[in-house]
């Protein structure tokens, strides 16, 4: 999978200002600690998560997205009424129909004349996002196109603590509902656009990527709305086993689409879940730690928003620089894998 004419125009990233500590979620949980003498700091122990941030209650994934759709249109060049493709990218959504990208595009006052769908696929939806766009631009179909991921972990986060505070649970028992705690919320926007349109001069350009799909895995992290509230349960160990060994078989194909080998990217950025998975990837797969960007200590696992908020912040912070070449390892629950070079 090549990309030809695809580019980065602009990307932002907001933050809710709330923060929840795992301290301070463990508080929260004492009396399931106390019952199951389980020890304090074991959240951030085992997972380098040390706060999370949430919005306020009630905000809908459609109003974080907007929030990241005008923001990355304030760093751009484009107006809004260029924008020809609207996708909304996240986990999180307002209601089943219509789709989310309905009211955000409504609430970011994009013009009528724009194609709007929601992409959902776990925590890959994003990087699908960008290479639906970088394929649509390259085809020829259009120039100009607008992805955006707001999620909301708030509600998962505030059910698991209820129901891990009232059902009779044991040891084993809670497990399937740990990942749920690690959960965070942010929004992330990008423009993507032909390189015609760009002014002379670098540009941050979509190269090529790779991808595999091994769903016989996918019953290890299964969320839904059925029934009274939002679920989610999660086999941590067998997922991350999994999850590095796709990893790991997509790595060697996306060596093969960019003719890239470990020591060609200058910085790799991953899907956001803890310092486990982090560690575990990097070994399975031969890759330099040194050239990781994480923000999952201080962010937790936001899902679909997790690894471009990170781009986002390394770019933000001149880590990633003009130049830089930068391997994006994506990862979503199902199991599916993909990867993408880009160049800053």
């Amino acid at each position: 999978m090549r990309f030809r004419h695809a580019c980065i125009e602009s990307l932002a990233t907001v933050l809710p200002e709330e923060t929840w500590t795992s301290a301070a979620i463990e508080e929260r949980l004492r009396p399931l600690y106390e019952r199951l003498k389980l020890p304090a700091g074991r959240l951030e122990l085992m997972t380098g998560i040390k706060e999370r941030r949430q919005w306020p209650a009630g905000t809908k994934p459609s109003e974080a997205s907007a929030k990241a759709g005008k923001a990355v249109l304030q760093r751009s060049g484009f107006k809004p009424e260029q924008v020809e493709v609207f996708i909304h990218c996240a986990v999180s959504r307002d209601m089943l129909e219509p789709a989310t990208a309905s009211f955000a595009h409504h609430q970011i006052g994009l013009g009528a004349a724009c194609q709007i769908f929601d992409l959902s696929n776990a925590c890959l939806g994003f990087l699908n996002g960008l290479v639906t766009l970088g394929a649509m631009i390259d085809s020829g179909q259009i120039k100009c196109g607008l992805i955006v991921a707001g999620e909301n972990g708030r509600p998962l986060v505030e059910q698991t603590l209820q129901h891990l505070l009232t059902a009779p649970l044991n040891r084993n028992e809670i497990k399937p509902f740990f990942a749920n705690l690690t959960i965070g919320s942010g929004a992330v926007a990008a423009i993507v656009c032909h390189e015609d349109l760009l002014p002379a001069g670098p540009k941050h350009r979509l190269l090529a990527g790779a991808y595999l799909a091994a769903t016989q895995h996918s019953a290890l992290c299964q969320g839904d709305t059925s029934g009274p509230g939002l679920q989610m349960e999660t086999d941590s160990e067998q997922l991350l086993v999994a999850g590095v060994e796709v990893a790991r078989a997509t790595w060697q194909k996306f060596e093969q689409e960019t003719g890239w080998n470990r020591a060609t990217p200058d910085h790799i950025i991953c899907h956001q879940v803890g310092s486990t998975h982090r560690r575990k990837l990097y070994e399975t797969v031969g890759l330099d730690l040194a050239k990781d960007f994480s923000t999952f200590a201080t962010l937790g696992n936001t899902g679909s928003a997790a690894l471009p908020t990170a781009l986002a912040l390394a770019v933000d912070q001149g880590v990633v620089q003009s130049g830089h070449k930068a391997a994006l390892l994506g990862i979503g629950s199902g199991i599916n894998s993909l990867m993408l070079a880009v160049e800053w």
